[in-house]
């Protein structure tokens, strides 16, 4: 079954309670909180309110959106990104079944075969971590990282192996449709939530309205649904940053979703 959620850094500027009462006016059923500005890593107390005021609302926590990019296994480490330890004792606070990392900093075609290694290793002990929580761990599916593309997000999964370890999913921008497609199948069984965004050909920052990518997304939905596996399908990044524009797509979510 697919649920509809949203993506909190969505609305960056907005307090967790705005997007607790926007989400519920636009009847939507769960929010991925991020780790940056809503929940910051290792504020446990913040963690444990959030997942308060999302629960009394009668949503659903469906992720905590880290950004957590295995910076203790590169030789660029800085002290003020989150450690392992601070990002899954938050998700833990806040209720998540699931947590985004990031692969990294660099591309695929970038990265080192010594630090594509760390980086393989590192997610062994993560994913194992997370398991013993009962928490899902799945990659930002995104440019400039080990998954910036079909066959390197296959690549990197295939590498570490770990049964707990996943990939979210969405869109890459300024492909074409086809290679979206085929990666979504080749990956499907691997892939955790999706982020539900549509742009222009332009891409980044040219946000669109969902139902001017209805075609696509009934494309993508369709293959989604294919196996059954249960998935949130959440809303990040809205036409103009516009709260009307946001309410607009979520109603075309949930019509594509719900009917």
């Amino acid at each position: 079954m697919m649920k509809t959620g949203f993506v909190s850094i969505t609305f960056r500027d907005r307090s967790a309670e705005d997007i607790v009462k926007l989400v519920s006016e636009a009847k939507l059923e769960g929010i991925e909180w991020g780790g940056d500005v809503h929940v910051p890593h290792g504020n446990l107390s913040r963690a444990r309110e959030v997942r308060r005021l999302t629960e009394d609302a009668g949503l659903e926590v469906s992720a905590y959106g880290s950004y957590y990019r295995f910076d203790d296994c590169l030789s660029h480490s800085r002290e003020s990104e989150p450690s392992w330890n601070a990002v899954l004792d938050t998700a833990n606070e806040l209720g998540a079944p699931w947590i985004r990392v990031w692969a990294g900093r660099l591309g695929s075609e970038a990265t080192s075969d010594a630090m594509r290694q760390a980086i393989v290793e590192r997610c062994l002990y993560v994913s194992d971590q997370a398991m013993h929580r009962g928490i899902k761990v799945g990659f930002e599916f995104h440019d400039s990282t080990l998954t910036d593309s079909n066959e390197a997000t296959a690549k990197l999964l295939e590498a570490v192996g770990h049964p707990n370890l996943f990939t979210f999913w969405q869109p890459y921008l300024c492909v074409e449709q086809a290679y979206r497609l085929e990666g979504l199948k080749r990956l499907l069984d691997k892939i955790g939530n999706v982020h539900c965004n549509h742009f222009s050909k332009a891409g980044w920052p040219h946000s669109l309205l969902l139902e001017e990518g209805e075609a696509d997304w009934g494309e993508f939905l369709e293959v989604l649904r294919s196996d059954g596996t249960d998935r949130w399908i959440s809303i990040e990044h809205v036409r103009d940053h516009s709260v009307e524009n946001f309410y607009r797509d979520a109603e075309t979510l949930r019509r594509w979703i719900h009917g």
